[in-house]
């Protein structure tokens, strides 16, 4: 059983990453009982697209987050600064609340960017059971992975080619573009920040979320007990 349920949130592990999670949780088995088991399960990964029209099999069983900071999602997008130079935003949202909890601005981003990142924002709004991502260079890091091993959170990575696995990053991520990277020039590195934390606060305390009755997702965070946000 734990065998399946990491191969349901690591959908791109085979038996051989998974068994090296088994054995960090103190698992005694070695990796030939964890290749039979995995087989017998059916959990072997299919790399090509099988050319019969017959639908591959999904690891569905992902549950809808019921309160604050039991799933977030993750993504990154990229913009431009009046002058052509390039800058990446990492976006982050709790899929419960809707609050985003960090909408952070760099040139370029590494998996250690991303860990400062996260642990930046999680003297305020704590660490989250799980987070969805895709397979982005930043997010298969070893510094993202060993934080997660260190902090007891599950990455739970999107199918290659499957957007909508991360269905709320791309919704948040549309939200994002179409009214803050759309909207406005950037001057410079700062400016892009300053702008960026301005309409993420704005969002957080004062856009009403139609899925939230109209709440905002600051709003729905006192509703479930969250703490103060900022």
């Amino acid at each position: 059983m734990r065998i399946k349920e990491l191969a349901a949130t690591r959908v791109r592990y085979g038996y051989r990453r998974i068994h090296v999670l088994l054995r960090r949780e103190g698992w005694e088995i070695n990796h030939k009982r964890t290749h039979r088991l995995y087989r017998e399960l059916g959990l072997q990964l299919r790399n090509k697209t099988p050319k019969r029209k017959v639908k591959a099999k999904l690891r569905d069983d992902r549950t809808t987050a019921t309160a604050p900071n039991e799933c977030w999602s993750m993504d990154f997008l990229s913009d431009q600064l009046f002058d052509g130079r390039k800058i990446r935003v990492l976006s982050i949202v709790d899929n419960f609340t809707r609050v985003s909890p960090a909408l952070d601005v760099r040139t370029s981003y590494r998996g250690a960017d991303v860990v400062e990142t996260l642990d930046r924002i999680a003297a305020t709004y704590g660490r989250p059971q799980r987070i969805r991502l895709d397979n982005g260079p930043e997010f298969i890091s070893k510094d993202l992975d060993l934080w997660a091993y260190q902090h007891d959170v599950v990455l739970d990575f999107s199918r290659p080619g499957k957007p909508t696995d991360n269905a709320f990053a791309e919704a948040f991520n549309g939200r994002v573009g179409a009214e803050c990277l759309n909207a406005y020039w950037f001057l410079s590195l700062d400016d892009a920040r300053v702008k960026c934390e301005a309409w993420r606060r704005d969002y957080n305390e004062h856009r009403p979320h139609s899925s939230l009755g109209n709440q905002t997702p600051m709003e729905r965070a006192f509703a479930s007990g969250q703490a103060c946000l900022p």
